[in-house]
């Protein structure tokens, strides 16, 4: 049986407690502990010198592979190219994207880095998985350092239109460098449409049935493969005693009033900004529910050493306090902001608290966060998932409130009509909800590509 080696910019800690592990680093863990292999990445770390040193990790059956990069690698290739260039182009954000040289030269020098690195780690019948925008052209570098291995590559974001991605100075050869895999996957049909498109109008590139792409002398199959969670677990995470804890403490403190929760990694394609004007107008335009609702909006940093990133913080800063100014009573505040973090148990039990989940990102790949919402609730009174229309779960989870995030009209509504829903109906949804997050979870994801992996014909170098 052929091992599998997954390449990825940052690595799982074998020992991180499981509660702290997201659902891409259980299904990833497991496919290991099964296959054997080993998960290679950066550490998180930097050197003043890149030397290739490999540290090793193993524990429960897995080993990860990590190196440390220099600080101008850090800042050209993680903070430049794949979050101030790719992350906001893919994203629709093309008036954040910054193009610059030193960029992507620093993007193209850490993928060779990489490449040449976990080559010899690399056996003749292993299977080699790349994940995201990170490591676009990686499986480029590998074949020119003589892998015929199988290789596949799966992108966790949306893949842009190909309007937006002709602003990419270098576009045609990074999707060119994606003909260097035998798969490429991608979260939902429209990101595969796009893809499409751009190889046929760009590329003349020739689409075949059941995925099949060619370009040139090279065919590879390009599939629709959407992540999921790991349901089972989280479903237990909720019934935990830590979880008990977490929905008992926001029960005492909304003191009979309904919870509206948010938790979203601190970013603009989450559409914040735009939920905090949503829930303005709902608050607004429906006063007789105003000291009966709260909302609370978990929202931990990222990528603070980006201005955007910056600017984002602060705008939300003062909308939350506009908005707890101009609403707030003697006892209620209508928004609670919190920029920390919590352990996946916690925020199980603060999801199965919460009568709405509002999950509206202008644009995302998946948003595991509404699978999880879904997951956490309690079967006898679920509450309702209000979803952006925009997110790659939409596709599966059609039966949540669907909503454009930009209209704050929308949202308002939309949150008027979770809390009005009667038991009846918030059960049918719900029932039909978690029967898609039961069936299509991660492990469903993960075994659905490797198994496309595994079927790729055999590469051969044109």
């Amino acid at each position: 049986m052929s091992r599998l080696v997954v390449i990825s910019n940052r690595v799982q800690s074998v020992d991180a407690p499981s509660g702290n592990q997201g659902g891409l680093a259980v299904a990833l863990l497991a496919a290991l502990r099964e296959k054997g292999g080993v998960w290679f990445g950066w550490s998180g770390a930097t050197t003043e010198t890149f030397t290739g040193h490999i540290n090793f990790q193993q524990g429960k059956g897995v080993t990860t592979a990590t190196i440390d990069l220099e600080e101008q690698d850090f800042d050209e290739y993680y903070n430049g190219y794949a979050n101030r260039t790719l992350w906001p182009l893919f994203h629709y954000r093309i008036d954040l994207t910054e193009f610059e040289r030193d960029f992507s030269s620093g993007y193209a020098r850490v993928n060779k880095r990489f490449a040449e690195t976990v080559l010899p780690l690399i056996e003749p019948d292993d299977l080699v998985w790349v994940h995201d925008y990170h490591h676009v052209p990686l499986g480029r570098e590998l074949r020119k350092l003589g892998v015929e291995n199988k290789i596949g590559f799966f992108l966790h974001i949306p893949w842009p239109p190909m309007a937006m991605l002709l602003s990419l100075p270098s576009h045609r050869a990074l999707v060119e460098s994606m003909f260097a895999y035998d798969v490429v996957g991608f979260q939902t049909q429209d990101w595969l449409d796009s893809f499409l498109h751009y190889v046929t109008s760009q590329l003349d590139g020739v689409v075949g049935e059941d995925g099949w792409v060619t370009v040139g002398d090279r065919t590879i199959k390009a599939i629709t493969t959407p992540i999921g969670i790991e349901t089972a677990d989280f479903e237990k995470s909720a019934s935990s005693d830590t979880a008990r804890h977490a929905k008992e403490r926001m029960y005492m403190s909304a003191t009979g009033r309904s919870l509206i929760v948010g938790v979203d990694r601190l970013d603009y394609s989450k559409g914040l900004a735009e939920r905090f004007s949503g829930y303005e107008r709902f608050l607004a335009s429906h006063p007789d529910h105003r000291g009966l609702v709260y909302m609370l909006q978990i929202a931990p940093p990222s990528r603070e050493k980006v201005d955007t990133y910056q600017e984002i913080r602060a705008n939300l800063d003062s909308m939350s306090g506009r908005i707890n100014g101009e609403f707030s009573d003697i006892d209620w505040t209508p928004i609670r902001y919190v920029n920390q973090g919590f352990p996946r148990d916690v925020l199980a039990g603060i999801y199965r608290a919460a009568r709405v989940g509002l999950v509206t990102p202008l644009r995302d790949g998946m948003n595991l966060v509404a699978k999880e919402y879904v997951a956490a609730q309690d079967p006898e009174d679920p509450g309702v998932l209000i979803l952006s229309q925009f997110a790659g779960a939409a596709a599966q989870l059609s039966d949540a409130v669907l909503v454009n995030p930009y209209s704050p009209e929308e949202m308002s509504d939309a949150i008027a009509r979770a809390l009005k829903m009667p038991l009846a109906e918030r059960k049918a949804r719900w029932e039909k909800l978690i029967d898609n997050v039961r069936k299509e979870d991660v492990m469903w994801w993960c075994e659905l590509f490797i198994t496309a992996l595994e079927d790729a014909p055999e590469h051969v170098e044109a």
